[in-house]
């Protein structure tokens, strides 16, 4: 089994409810939820001028590999109605792949740990509330001298 940690957001629509249908759909897809985050509002990341966004961190237990999982968030995303805009703009539900293990992976398609992660708040809090001593494996440092860094 990999662990994974999954960051979740939405600003479309009841978001804090999107938040967790996602949860939901990923448990039906044979993910285990170990853990889950508290809720934040946070200020949109990229583009300031949309809603704010509701988001989570949520730890996984999964036997899929990096670019199958990827692939199964995608679906979900558009299952629940997601929409092709422009980046980082406004979109009902929003899910990455923060960290996989501690494994590096680079793709085409799919950068692991997540590019951007150590620059969001939004991602650094609440994996801070889940597993605030994880270490990133290619800065070095725990979640949490991360957050305390931003």
């Amino acid at each position: 089994m990999h662990r994974v940690f999954l960051s979740i957001g939405s600003n479309i629509g009841d978001k804090e409810k999107n938040c967790y249908l996602a949860v939901e759909k990923l448990r039906e897809k044979g993910l285990i939820i170990n853990k889950i985050s508290p809720l934040y509002i946070t200020e949109p990341w990229g583009y300031k001028k949309q809603p704010d966004f509701a988001n989570i961190v949520i730890e996984v237990f999964t036997t899929f590999q990096p670019l199958e999982l990827l692939y199964l968030v995608k679906n979900i995303e558009k299952q629940m109605g997601r929409k092709d805009t422009f980046k980082y703009g406004p979109r009902i539900i929003d899910i990455d792949i923060i960290f996989f293990d501690d494994i590096v992976y680079e793709s085409p398609e799919l950068k692991i740990p997540h590019p951007k992660m150590q620059e969001r708040y939004f991602v650094l809090r609440p994996l801070c509330d889940i597993d605030p001593e994880f270490v990133h494996p290619l800065i070095k440092k725990t979640v949490k001298e991360l957050l305390e860094k931003l």
